[in-house]
């Protein structure tokens, strides 16, 4: 019985600790689960960071220090470039990790090389994912004052001719949700389906 238990501890992959965006954590738990990746760990930092990407990579340095004390040695960083200016890769090349490439999530949902395909289209576009859908009140209007300030809308939001909704699973629900947001920003609706795009083989590789 000794020698088949230590064949199976061989066997299994090797604990992954994925330090992730909490805007994503529902899609990469859906992932994780679809395709059996029992071996990871998932750390979420604050999605509100979203807003304030200057808190993102010291917030992933010290992240990836807790996770070293508690014995990971693999880790992998669930967050693309996400506005941080490139300090997210020093950092991911100083402690020796990867990321999920691209520069943000819209572009890594919609899938990097067709985002960067339709670049002069979507010049002008504002973006939601499932996660803002939700909580775009929470996550836009909020923090811009637009509700207090309504004025304002058109000062943040003038430059921009459409929002376009790119969805991670196709929901009825959510898709109202964003033509809302839209109608309420003044702008163009576009529904995308993109599914979980190149967040599933970053995962799968990590």
């Amino acid at each position: 019985m000794e020698k088949v238990s230590r064949t199976i501890e061989r066997t299994q992959p090797e604990k992954v600790h994925v330090i992730g965006c909490g805007a994503i954590a529902r899609e990469i738990l859906a992932i994780c689960q679809a395709n059996q990746l029992d071996h990871v760990d998932l750390a979420c930092l604050p999605a509100i960071w979203h807003n304030t990407p200057d808190k993102i990579t010291p917030g992933v340095r010290e992240a990836i220090v807790k996770a070293r004390q508690e014995g990971f040695q693999r880790i992998f960083v669930a967050y693309a470039d996400c506005g941080t200016g490139g300090h997210l890769d020093r950092l991911c090349e100083e402690e020796g990790v990867e990321r999920i490439p691209g520069p943000h999530c819209y572009s890594f949902f919609a899938g990097n090389d067709d985002f960067a395909s339709r670049w002069d289209d979507d010049l002008t576009a504002f973006f939601l994912t499932d996660f803002l859908a939700r909580q775009f009140e929470a996550f836009v209007v909020e923090p811009l004052g637009l509700k207090r300030h309504p004025e304002l809308r058109d000062m943040y939001f003038g430059h921009y001719r459409k929002l376009v909704y790119l969805s991670q699973q196709e929901d009825e629900a959510l898709q109202a949700k964003a033509k809302e947001a839209a109608d309420y920003l003044g702008l163009e609706y576009e529904y995308r389906f993109t599914g979980y795009g190149d967040l599933t083989a970053s995962l799968l590789s990590a």
